[in-house]
């Protein structure tokens, strides 16, 4: 009974620490696409950037790098909590 108690804590702590992470991303994925490239978009129309401004610049090609840079930042994330809880494949 105690070692189906302590494999209950371990998974609870892995989906924990793994729905953390997944806010993170997005939280971050949020703020770039909807924040910097509609609602911060007047404050940044003042920064230029390749012939246009910042806020047009994130709502074209900044929100789309961003996600990547988050897709990628997951998996590694990912893979080193895997590692820690044991789940790894």
């Amino acid at each position: 009974m105690s070692d189906l108690r302590t494999d209950r804590t371990r998974s609870d702590a892995y989906w924990r620490a793994n729905l953390r992470i997944i806010y993170i991303c997005l939280a971050i994925w949020a703020l770039v696409s909807f924040g910097f490239g509609i609602l911060f978009r007047p404050l940044l129309s003042g920064i230029p950037v390749g012939g246009t401004d910042l806020g047009f610049w994130f709502a074209q090609q900044g929100s789309i790098l961003v996600f990547i840079a988050l897709i990628a930042w997951y998996a590694i994330t990912m893979n080193r909590l895997d590692r820690e809880h044991g789940v790894e494949e």
